[in-house]
């Protein structure tokens, strides 16, 4: 059995190894490092993959996220609504940009931003939401848009962990998330689920008038050399990482489809255990391309899983410990224990265990026996 790993993109590399080195030695041969044509040729690619008009390539994702607030003109003090299990980049940037961050809690089964929490968390100066598309799976983009509409509030979406995903509407049409929102911001980590060699990251964005704004803000304010019409940033896409990105694009279906299969053998292992509560998914659907595969332990001790686990070489990892409601940089007198009932169950319940698109059957028999034999 090969070694097992969270994320294998050694043995990702090693299929695609002829098409990302010829890619890279592209931009080694035309030295167009910053804003080459490997950049301009993603940009065009992710835009049609995701349906989208605009995509503004970035640095990183949480760049991506900060840029699409400062390119809705948000001031200080604007009340910017998200959820409170997720990764801190999400409130970071609204706490850097001095807008306030206001945490909500998320609903059980999906693990995605409550729609019942963002009602109650409304006010005169709320101007954002902030959903994020957890572990890989689609937030309720259609409710979130439709408390948009009654409220005169953006829609951001982080995508960091979605890319590639559906959302399905209600008369059965389907968007690429990302593709949804105002504006949306995505990460190109190495280890998502389409990502890069380094950092790298993008916003989203049908709306012209912001995408020009976007593409001033990620390049010093300026559209004209030595002319700074905005205030901006330094954070632009590289051509390596786009030459590594333009190799991986075409295969982001497949990478995709891989993942729900090996979510799909994960859920059969472990189907009507007690202790045991996996995430609800369509194989044949695509709101989920699992960037994670997370599931609850009830009624046991997680963290003797964990141990468990780490002792028979199985990965394993808790995505997230902590609510962002109890982070030292994020505590607010404003948040009480009793508003986060399900973010405060998941962070003791949630073990992540390997996915990604090169696991075998092998491995996966290896991983659901090591989880089985700890309740026995």
């Amino acid at each position: 059995m090969k070694k097992l790993q969270m994320v294998d993109l050694k043995s990702q590399y090693d299929k695609i190894k002829d098409t990302v080195n010829a890619s890279v030695q592209e931009v080694l041969d035309t030295t167009t490092y910053i804003n080459g044509p490997q950049v301009h040729q993603f940009q065009k690619s992710l835009e049609e993959y995701l349906g989208v008009k605009h995509v503004i390539p970035c640095a990183n994702g949480t760049d991506a996220l900060q840029i699409a607030m400062m390119g809705l003109g948000l001031k200080p003090g604007d009340e910017v609504i998200t959820a409170d299990f997720t990764f801190a980049a999400t409130v970071e940037v609204i706490a850097l940009l001095q807008l306030t961050p206001v945490l909500v809690d998320v609903d059980m089964d999906t693990m995605n931003i409550s729609i019942d929490a963002i009602k109650k968390a409304i006010t005169p100066n709320t101007k954002a939401i902030v959903p994020v598309h957890l572990f890989g799976r689609a937030a309720n983009m259609e409710a979130i848009m439709q408390l948009a509409l009654e409220h005169d509030l953006y829609v951001i979406e982080d995508n960091a962990q979605a890319i590639g995903a559906n959302f399905t509407f209600k008369d059965g049409t389907k968007k690429k998330v990302g593709a949804i929102g105002h504006v949306a911001s995505t990460s190109f980590f190495p280890s998502k689920n389409l990502g890069c060699y380094g950092d790298g990251g993008a916003i989203f964005t049908n709306d012209d008038a912001l995408a020009h704004t976007l593409r001033g803000i990620v390049n010093h304010g300026m559209y004209v050399r030595y002319h700074h019409d905005v205030v901006g940033v330094n954070s632009r896409l590289d051509s390596m990482q786009a030459a590594v990105l333009n190799a991986k694009l075409p295969l982001l279906n497949e990478y995709n489809t891989a993942r729900r299969a090996a979510a799909a053998k994960y859920n059969a292992a472990f189907a009507n255990h007690k202790h045991i509560v996996t995430p609800a998914f369509d194989l044949n659907g695509d709101d989920h391309v699992f960037h994670q595969y997370t599931i609850r332990i009830v009624d046991a001790d997680r963290n003797a899983l964990m141990e468990h686990l780490q002792s028979k070489g199985v990965p394993c990892a808790i995505y997230y410990p902590i609510p962002l409601h109890s982070q030292k940089a994020y505590v607010d007198v404003r948040y009480r224990e009793e508003d986060f009932p399900v973010t405060n169950q998941l962070v003791n319940e949630v073990i992540s265990l390997a996915m990604h698109t090169e696991l075998d059957a092998e491995q996966i028999q290896y991983i659901t026996d090591s989880v089985l034999e700890f309740f026995k």
